[in-house]
């Protein structure tokens, strides 16, 4: 059910590709040593050619400058009640220009000095004041010959403003900002949106949340329709229908109409997008209930899905379902990677050669709505010169909760590898009716560790394991897509499902890193088991038949884990051959437990939302804080580390005030190169720190001595 392009739209392409090139070249490319996307570039890769920090020279780093959540002047003259400001502290800066760029405590652009973290200027609070807002996770910067704006989003409106003063631009929407609230249906009444927009071509790209979603009460909801504008203007291009409507493909999906009232689909998390192609890369989420479906019968298209979209018109391109009728809270939390690729290349630093054992299996059913070869604009790809033979493929990898990485042609939607339809376990719940089958790759492997047996248990003593064992008597077990089970009467009576990977992963929405060098992708994940359990609808409270019950997060015998370790883990994946390459633990893990610290453990892993960042010379990875959503007990870390990007080694760490809250960034500045990274805790008042070498350790040129 593949076909390729019309002759016609591939010049459509190809016009829009030199566009592209041309206003690039008009605006003379960015500065060496800048990160003006959320992610270093558009691909959300997290990779920087900075090369001045290094493994000799790492040790040296030192807190340059801290910046407070929220500059002490927007608040000095403010009288009203007490703010409430959350540590959780979300936000991830660009450097555009010489200057950086980043959403505060409540949700306001301000503008500092990247040598300094001093202010430059503060977006100004508007009729709505300072209260109600909280941090994004970032802002957007766009620019053409004319100038430049950065894009940013506080509560339900979207602003453009001046990165050179912070005032709105008057003929954007109205006065500067565009009512996100229009065109909502009555069950979504207020727009809400945590991420950060996505700026391609001369659109931007916005997302949602939805209130009512992962434990929803209902069966009818808003659906998550994605809405571009243009970046000019404000005008709506265009809006994405994640739930299709009457007519649109995608409604034979869903058994009963169901598509039309049920909500959600939504993309919550990052975006990413092709500038090159003009492609848009949308992870959705899953749809009204999580974890009950028996009123949404199918595979409920366009949920759980990689959508391509054309940037500037908002056409469909391709898409692949990476969840068919979700049970599990396994929507997609990371921007899709784009990865150019060379197929059964190898490093030659003495890597192994790459294997000649095809992979087996039939790949699943892949439905575009337009499709074309790869490569149809014959661009460049960015690899080593160390990367010998193979084919290249300009790919996009999506990061899941569940533990897998999903590689797909970036241009077509076909897979790279083989992705098979396996059985999985069928639904005890009444009513319900579980996919038969889910989309497993055969390339690469799981990351982290998927579904529950006794060998998995914690077993470091055999009463540790024997406790544990009792523990899992009392819930359902099996392997990955396991569904939600009903919670049963009296003592014998089963406590739901535990689902692994939890909820939150595996990964999350700090996704992963990849180099372009090398072709690596480097994954940090948490193996974090909770339970999914249903208890039945109340009739005066819901009118779906099972709802979700506590969801808690299982924890094993005597406050330690209930698997094995590693609990948080870094695993560097080959995408040229699509191999694991090494994989290590991330943190010590509760190795001083009392029951554990005489037996002088190696490191167990630190079960945290890590977030990485990777250099030409290093991979950095931090430990989240404790204060991140859905951080398991005894969870959460304060460690930034510094990793070798060949073997995983330790080469650095330090400890900071609070565990990360923000994804790292780095970029060039007066000669020096610098790490910046957002903090906070329970306990910790949130703020952005920034790291470098001291400064009788680098020269103007940038280098170190």
């Amino acid at each position: 059910m593949w076909r390729p392009f019309s002759r016609v739209r591939i010049l459509g392409l190809t016009v829009l590709a030199l566009r592209t090139l041309s206003m690039h070249a008009q605006d003379g490319g960015p500065p060496k040593g800048e990160w003006r996307y959320y992610s270093g570039d558009n691909g959300a890769k997290k990779y920087s050619p900075l090369d001045q920090i290094n493994k000799d020279n790492v040790a040296k780093l030192r807190v340059a400058w801290r910046r407070p959540h929220i500059d002490p002047e927007l608040l000095a003259g403010y009288q009203g009640q007490p703010l409430r400001l959350s540590n959780n502290f979300r936000s991830t800066p660009i450097m555009v220009n010489g200057v950086l760029y980043a959403s505060n405590a409540v949700g306001l652009a301000e503008a500092f000095d990247p040598g300094t973290g001093k202010t430059i200027w503060l977006q100004k609070p508007g009729p709505e004041g300072i209260r109600g807002g909280a941090s994004n996770r970032g802002v957007a910067y766009w620019s053409d010959a004319s100038g430049g704006r950065i894009l940013t989003h506080r509560n339900q409106y979207l602003y453009a403003l001046d990165p050179r003063t912070g005032e709105p631009f008057a003929g954007f929407g109205d006065g500067g900002k565009v009512d996100l609230n229009v065109g909502l249906g009555p069950l979504y009444p207020m727009y809400r949106w945590g991420s950060t927009p996505l700026v391609v071509r001369d659109v931007v790209v916005m997302g949602s949340s939805m209130a009512d979603q992962d434990s929803a009460s209902r069966m009818e909801g808003e659906p998550g329709d994605v809405r571009a504008y243009d970046v000019r203007t404000g005008k709506l291009r265009w809006t994405i229908h994640v739930v299709p409507r009457e007519g649109e493909p995608g409604t034979e999906s869903w058994d009963d109409e169901s598509w039309s009232y049920t909500g959600a689909g939504n993309v919550w998390a990052l975006m990413s997008a092709d500038d090159e192609l003009g492609y848009v890369y949308l992870p959705t989420t899953s749809v009204t209930n999580d974890m009950y479906g028996g009123h949404r019968r199918g595979n409920n298209l366009y949920s759980d899905c990689i959508i391509a979209v054309e940037a500037t018109t908002g056409k469909r391109v391709w898409y692949f379902q990476t969840v068919h009728h979700d049970l599990f809270d396994y929507d997609n939390p990371a921007a899709p990677i784009l990865a150019d690729i060379t197929l059964g290349a190898r490093v030659s630093n003495g890597s192994r050669a790459p294997s000649s054992r095809a992979s087996r299996g039939t790949p699943c059913e892949f439905l575009p709505f337009f499709a074309g070869g790869a490569g149809l604009l014959g661009a460049c790809s960015q690899f080593s010169d160390t990367l010998l033979g193979g084919r290249k493929i300009k790919a996009v990898v999506q990061v899941t909760k569940q533990s897998f990485a999903y590689v797909l042609d970036r241009v077509t939607g076909k897979p790279v590898w083989p992705i098979e339809e396996r059985p999985v376990p069928a639904s005890t719940v009444p009513g319900e009716k579980a996919s038969p089958t889910q989309p497993f790759p055969t390339k690469p492997p799981a990351f982290d560790r998927q579904g529950v047996t006794i060998d998995d248990l914690i077993d470091f003593t055999p009463e540790l394991r024997a406790e544990a064992i009792e523990i899992i008597k009392k819930y359902v077990t099996g392997p990955v897509f396991t569904p939600p089970s009903v919670v049963g009467d009296g003592p014998t009576g089963k406590k739901g499902s535990i689902q692994l990977p939890g909820s939150v992963g595996g990964t999350d929405w700090t996704g992963a890193a990849f180099d372009p060098e090398t072709g690596m992708l480097y994954v940090p994940s948490m193996t974090n088991p909770f339970v999914s359990n249903l208890i039945p609808g109340k009739g005066t409270e819901t009118n779906l038949l099972y709802r979700a019950s506590t969801r808690e997060l299982l924890q094993g015998p005597r406050g330690l884990p209930l698997m094995k370790p590693p609990y948080g883990r870094i695993t560097a994946i080959d995408l040229n051959r699509g191999e694991q390459a090494w994989m290590v633990p991330n943190g010590d893990g509760p190795r001083n437990h009392p029951l554990l610290k005489d037996l002088h453990l190696p490191p167990l892993g630190q079960a945290v939302r890590a977030a990485p960042l990777v250099t030409k010379t290093l991979l950095f990875v931090s430990e989240g804080d404790q204060i991140n959503v859905r951080t398991p007990p005894n969870g959460g870390g304060r460690k930034f580390r510094a990793f070798d990007k060949a073997t995983g080694k330790v080469i650095w760490e330090t400890e900071l005030e609070a565990g990360t809250t923000g994804t790292p960034i780095t970029y060039l500045y007066k000669g020096r190169q610098f790490i910046v990274v957002a903090i906070g805790g329970l306990e910790h008042p949130a703020e952005l720190i920034a790291l470098s070498l001291p400064a009788t350790d680098t020269t103007a040129s940038g280098r170190a001595r």
